[in-house]
């Protein structure tokens, strides 16, 4: 009986841990891999549909700064939802 118990308090909750802990670290992996597509198609937009990005200089430093700024925006977003997310959880 104390064997049962033991592994009912121990073995059971640790496998319903690693479940959530396999999906929380799928979902992160999916969500860096979507954040460096949303760069990246940011970059490439501004690079190919504004003509006035094609020269030397300062022009052509628009599209990073472009795709630095929204995916400053993404970080900003995902750092407000953990931190809403703390919040209820307290």
């Amino acid at each position: 009986m104390l064997v049962t118990y033991a592994k009912q308090e121990t073995i059971e909750p640790l496998k319903t841990l690693g479940g959530y802990l396999a999906w929380g670290i799928a979902g992160s992996m999916c969500m860096a891999l979507g954040a460096i597509f949303v760069g990246f198609g940011t970059l490439r937009f501004f690079q190919t549909q504004f003509d006035t990005f094609d020269g030397g200089g300062i022009g052509s430093v628009v599209p990073y700064v472009a795709a630095f700024v929204v995916l400053a925006i993404l970080i900003g977003l995902f750092v407000m939802s953990f931190v809403r997310a703390k919040k209820a959880i307290s």
